[in-house]
């Protein structure tokens, strides 16, 4: 295994961690259901609350730096549909904040959120890494014409 290999598995495990740390600990006992239409009614009235605005763009980044890891150690999840995984992401987070006693608010927005950040920037490290390749020259796939 390349050391570059070695370190984005050192960063994917550094990364799970972290996810697991934030959505995993508890804060209670049992859970709270997050019922969609109020938890969307309180991010589009809470545009301008500090609280609100720091749930909504962590609920986006809490999967981000594990898609962006993920798509440079394997280039061929940035496909969309590949992305797409990132939908049974969020939803495992949810779910074990479900069936685990603890004290969290389960959220199908949340993972929306969570994947939909995911999708977002895997993407963009995609197209990133893809433009930081160097092109070939006279080779296959190349655009000069002999």
């Amino acid at each position: 295994m390349t050391p570059a290999r070695r370190v984005l598995d050192a960063g994917l495990a550094a990364a799970l961690a972290a996810v697991a740390l934030l959505t995993l600990l508890p804060t209670g006992r049992g859970w709270a259901w997050g019922a969609p239409a109020t938890e969307l009614q309180w991010y589009a009235t809470g545009l301008g609350s500090e609280t609100a605005m720091l749930q909504l763009f962590g609920n986006l980044a809490l999967l981000a730096p594990l898609a962006a890891l993920a798509v440079l150690r394997w280039p061929a999840l940035a496909a969309p549909h590949r992305l797409a995984a990132a939908v049974a992401a969020g939803a495992a987070v949810e779910l074990l904040q479900w069936t685990l006693p603890l004290g969290r608010v389960v959220s199908p927005v949340d993972a929306l959120l969570n994947a939909t950040g995911a999708v977002i920037t895997g993407l963009v490290v995609a197209r990133l890494a893809a433009g930081s390749r160097p092109l070939a020259v006279g080779g296959r796939g190349s655009s000069a014409r002999t």
